[in-house]
């Protein structure tokens, strides 16, 4: 068997501050999306035209018409939709480093940072608008020429 991770989603009830996130703070970009029977959004690192570049995916929550979403995925409590729950964090591979500091520091986000040297890697982390820890990691050798 071969595993790679293909996306994560979260459920929200702010669609727009969801997408402002990910497409201001990592640059994704929204793309296509199977007509599912509720809202969503597809958030793209890529070519539109391939599926495997969605990395996540938003799914609305529409208290005025759940029937559709709770079919498909099943019912979930909104007061459990606050931060990564079980699931600690998401990460990315990434590079740039230096440029995504003066990037968030124009946005305002102050992230934590973390080097591990042993794995020769530093590491950013921010909290989504829904409290989900976002991870991105940048070869150590960068940090030098970010400091």
């Amino acid at each position: 068997m071969t595993l790679t991770l293909n996306h994560y989603s979260i459920r929200t009830t702010d669609m727009a501050a969801s997408r402002r996130f990910y497409e201001s703070v990592l640059g994704l970009t929204v793309g296509p999306r199977p007509d599912f029977p509720f809202p969503g959004l597809w958030m793209y690192r890529g070519d539109h035209a391939d599926v495997a570049n969605a990395v996540v995916h938003i799914i609305g929550m529409d208290p005025n018409d759940a029937e559709g979403l709770k079919k498909y995925l099943g019912d979930r409590d909104i007061a459990s939709l606050r931060g990564s729950g079980a699931v600690d964090h998401v990460a990315f591979f990434a590079a740039g480093l230096a440029r995504m500091l003066a990037h968030l520091e124009g946005l305002g986000i102050a992230p934590r940072q973390r080097t591990v040297p042993s794995i020769g890697l530093h590491q950013v982390f921010l909290d989504d608008p829904n409290g989900v820890v976002v991870e991105l990691n940048f070869p150590a050798a960068e940090r030098a020429g970010a400091v």
